[in-house]
Formats: C-alpha cells, structure tokens, sequence
C-alpha cells in the first residue's frame, strides 16, 4: 500500500509499464472535466473508472480487495478517509471472482486522502474507500484498474 501526493507519481510508475500508463492518464488527463464511467486506457490491462459520490459513515462503507488488478485511487476533488488492513485472516463475506472483487469484514486504519493525493492497494492490500472525515465531502475520484 502506498499513500502519496500525486507530484511523486514518478517513483511509482517505473515499477511496471502499466502503472505507468495509469499515472500518465492522471497527469495528462483534464479529470476536473472528465465523465463519470469507465475510460479505455489499455484495453483490459488498463482502464479507469471516474466515481462522484458523497462519502459516507465508516459502517456503510465495504472492505475490500482484488486479485486481478492493483488500483490507483486518485482523488480529484474533496476529501475523504479510507480504511486499510493488510490481508491476513479477516472474515470474507462475498467474492466475485469474475468481477474481481472481495469483501470482508474488519478493522482498519484509516488514512486522510485530498485532492491531489493518491493510494497504491496491491492485491495483498484491502481498502474501504468513501469514508466521511467529518463532514460529508463530495469526492471525484478516478480508480485505474492496472492488471497484474
């Protein structure tokens, strides 16, 4: 897991190629103007969703992990918490293999992320994103889906 301001993009982005793609569609993208939905960056390999939402109490939001892709969660404009656990033995509730997703139940710790802020989840890494810091925050966020 990794938490950084999005100036820093750059030691992250030499990791693979496709992290790289993903970092060069936040940095070179106007995403104040973007579309909510999916955008092809790379087909499969990489892609990203722009989310609009109001973020929420800590119990209405979901603890999640991924097997397939890494995510880069980029905050656009706003605020908002999310929680992080290393994945070890929490309690799965659903999975969806196909779509790529668990859920769990468990602690976390939360991490305060604002615009122009980024979070690397690896696939060892659940996050449940949305989360209030205080006061409700409309967020625009764009998740890049970067296939391991």
């Amino acid at each position: 897991m990794v938490i950084d301001k999005i100036e820093n993009y750059r030691l992250y982005s030499q990791l693979t190629k496709r992290l790289a793609k993903g970092f060069e569609f936040i940095t070179t993208t106007d995403l104040k103007a973007i579309a909510s939905g999916k955008h092809e960056i790379d087909g499969e390999a990489v892609f990203a969703i722009v989310q609009e939402y109001d973020t929420k109490d800590e119990s209405e939001c979901v603890l999640e992990g991924h097997h397939k892709y890494i995510d880069i969660q980029y905050v656009i404009s706003g605020v908002e918490l999310m929680g992080f656990a290393p994945l070890t033995n929490q309690k799965m509730v659903e999975e969806d293999l196909e779509k790529d997703y668990t859920f769990y139940e468990g602690d976390t710790s939360l991490l305060r992320v604002e615009e122009g802020m980024f979070t690397l989840f690896f696939p060892e890494d659940l996050h449940r994103p949305c989360i209030k810091a205080g006061e409700v925050s409309k967020v625009k966020k764009v998740v890049v889906k970067v296939k391991i």
